[in-house]
């Protein structure tokens, strides 16, 4: 965990360096407000950036609003812990790094974080950096092997989950999951309400099939093996599965006023971390 906790601290300071300073209205704790300038308003009171935008005087005023509360979820599963080529990192530590990046931009930007486990929120270690703090609490969620209660296909789905109204939750997982167990969880999180960022990763191997000949696979979780004489033969068929359900999963994530965005192991994880920051910025 501390090589993923400081790769995500880069990867952060990194985005945070190419992100411009966004003086726009937004969701957190505090945000800027515009409204019109009305007349004998002072000059000094006008934001003239926003007035250039919009060919009107504004002026610019600092509103509170209720503290809008933000929850990291990850699939601990053990088909999670699995990469194609021992170059490329896993699909969880892959995931872990997403979150604990975007919880370091978060934290910069002086919101809440906090960490979902299968039931609700999960105790975070007392003391200590808020950033450690949650990269402490996933490892004492696989320490006290919770991997099974949070498989994505297991308990957490099915069961009440219990976070704040109207919290925003990232969630990373290969989504392999039986339909039916995502499209229930999602419509529930929908019902809190909870707006869910869906974070997908997954295996290049997994998105385009690259073996030949024959091939033993064999599950991580108690799965049936499955030998496939010449595994190229079903490439053209498992392709269209795989877009089959890419399209689905996009589908039902919008039907939900959730959003997804997705993440490929062998790729830099910036694309997606630009994608996932502009999500969450826009105004719900």
């Amino acid at each position: 965990m501390p090589d993923l906790l400081l790769r995500a601290r880069q990867t952060a300071a990194t985005l945070a360096a190419g992100l411009h300073p966004q003086r726009r209205a937004g969701w957190g704790d505090n945000f800027w407000q515009y409204r019109p300038a009305q007349p004998g308003e002072p000059a000094s009171r006008i934001d003239w950036r926003q007035s250039a935008r919009t060919h009107h005087a504004q002026v610019r005023e600092k509103e509170a609003e209720t503290a809008q509360t933000v929850i990291l979820w990850c699939d601990l599963s053990r088909s999670m812990d699995w990469c194609s080529a021992a170059a490329l990192p896993s699909k969880r530590d892959s995931a872990i790094t997403l979150l604990l990046t975007m919880a370091a931009l978060l934290l910069r930007a002086g919101e809440s974080v906090q960490l979902a486990g299968p039931a609700g929120l999960f105790p975070l270690p007392v003391g200590g950096p808020p950033l450690e703090r949650l990269a402490m609490g996933l490892v004492a969620q696989v320490r006290e092997e919770q991997i099974a209660a949070q498989d994505i296909s297991g308990p957490f789905l099915r069961a009440p989950l219990h976070l704040p109204r109207h919290a925003h939750l990232l969630m990373a997982s290969d989504f392999l999951a039986p339909q039916e167990d995502i499209q229930a969880f999602l419509r529930h999180l929908a019902a809190l309400p909870v707006h869910a960022h869906l974070i997908q990763v997954r295996d290049p191997a997994e998105a385009c099939l690259p073996y030949a000949g024959r091939v033993l696979f064999t599950g991580l979780e108690g799965e049936t093996p499955v030998e496939l004489s010449e595994t190229s033969d079903i490439r053209p068929a498992y392709a269209d599965l795989v877009s089959t359900r890419e399209a689905w999963l996009s589908d039902i994530a919008t039907r939900y006023g959730h959003d997804l965005t997705r993440h490929q192991t062998d790729q830099t994880a910036l694309p997606a971390l630009l994608s996932l920051h502009t999500l969450m910025s826009q105004p719900a």
